[in-house]
């Protein structure tokens, strides 16, 4: 390999991966694929956790068994002992919900919800009524469409710096296989047996759950469409918990980093889309990293700059959405984790990745056209390449 302004060059060898200085891999499989990885891209990034999992104080929690298959909920007439194992699974997953970007942020149609009927006269003595009374509103709506999975309502009360909340977590059944021991006159029995109503793990996200502050009614939710009279609808917002709100900042990116690339494929031939899109992606990378949020126009104007036809389209795209007015503010690095680094394909099946540090660094990497059209990859000043 020489080592000056020469593009690297790999033949496919099944299974190898190479990793370079600077911790740059190349993996090749069946056939060549470069994996192009920083050291950086381990590490967590600091900020955007709202809070630790140890802030949330548990008061209460009880479970209401909402399985549709046997017609009826199975309402609990007792709290559970919250001590340190539940205590620990419940803090779990709560903090997933309230830390994620998966959450829509809601308020109640007052006049319409049964949920915020129970609870606005809240009084924790009452607590076990009240989440029966919610568990009823819920197993009615799953009662009447079996395409809501079965499932157990945890509802929680809980405080955080003496700020209360309430948590409606409503955790689907998985199917899993335990053991299970029978005595007989021959001695011990050992099977092995279905078990059809799990409770999802500690470390598992939740498709349907909602934190409702106390003091002002206003819910983060996380929801999942299902079939509702044919219509793939969320239930747990509409029908549940009657309210309405905005996208979720997950949803907000994904839906500004595709309009973006619809507009620029429309607009850009085959080959001026591959610079446009990773310039794209770099100066939204920029923005999140200095300012941990896109303001829209901000942005457009930074990626269109004086093309004021393809701006003007993207704000019509955005307007649909609500998108121009507030900026998006992700809080989870897994959700903004894709823009730290450039994912590339080729025609001849390689691919690429590259950290965006590098991608910047004019001595680290250089996209070269060359006479033909074609495009050559020049990774610079590598140190050293090790195979694993």
């Amino acid at each position: 390999m020489e080592q000056k302004r020469s593009i690297l060059s790999i033949e496919a060898v099944p299974q190898t991966r190479l990793r370079y200085a600077r911790g740059i891999s190349v993996k090749q499989k069946s056939f060549h694929t470069f994996y192009w990885c920083s050291t950086a891209d381990l590490s967590v990034a600091a900020g955007g956790i709202i809070m630790e999992k140890e802030d949330i104080r548990i008061t209460n929690a009880i479970i209401h068994i909402m399985d549709s298959t046997i017609g009826m909920p199975v309402l609990s007439d007792a709290v559970l002992d919250h001590g340190s194992d539940l205590g620990d699974f419940l803090r779990s997953h709560i903090h997933r919900i309230i830390t994620g970007d998966e959450i829509k942020h809601c308020s109640f149609i007052k006049e319409e919800s049964k949920v915020y009927e129970l609870l606005k006269e809240w009084d924790e003595e009452k607590f076990v009524f009240i989440s029966q009374e919610i568990g009823k509103v819920l197993y009615t709506i799953m009662n009447a469409n079996i395409e809501i999975p079965p499932a157990d309502l945890m509802v929680v009360t809980y405080t955080i710096e003496q700020h209360p909340y309430l948590a409606l977590l409503k955790m689907n059944y998985k199917t899993s296989y335990t053991h299970m021991t029978n005595e007989d006159p021959w001695g011990n029995n050992n099977d092995i047996i279905k078990q059809k109503a799990i409770l999802p793990g500690e470390t598992q996200k939740l498709t349907e759950a909602a934190v409702i502050n106390m003091e002002d009614f206003a819910i983060s939710l996380i929801e999942k469409k299902y079939d509702v009279n044919g219509v793939k609808t969320n239930y747990f917002s509409s029908l549940f918990l009657q309210c309405k709100g905005t996208l979720s900042s997950k949803t907000k990116l994904a839906i500004v980093a595709r309009v973006v690339e619809d507009v620029q494929k429309k607009y850009y031939n085959e080959s001026e889309q591959f610079e446009v899109q990773m310039e794209t992606k770099s100066i939204i990378n920029q923005e999140l990293a200095e300012k941990g949020s896109l303001d829209i126009p901000i942005v457009m104007d930074k990626i269109f700059k004086e093309k004021a036809e393809l701006k003007e389209e993207v704000q019509e795209k955005m307007e649909k959405y609500n998108l121009t007015s507030e900026p998006v503010a992700p809080q989870n690095p897994n959700t903004t984790k894709k823009f730290g680094k450039q994912h590339l394909m080729t025609d001849t099946g390689i691919e690429i990745k590259i950290p965006m540090e590098e991608y910047n660094n004019k001595n680290a990497v250089e996209f070269i056209t060359n006479p033909d059209g074609s495009i050559s990859v020049l990774i610079k000043n590598i140190g050293s390449i090790t195979s694993k």
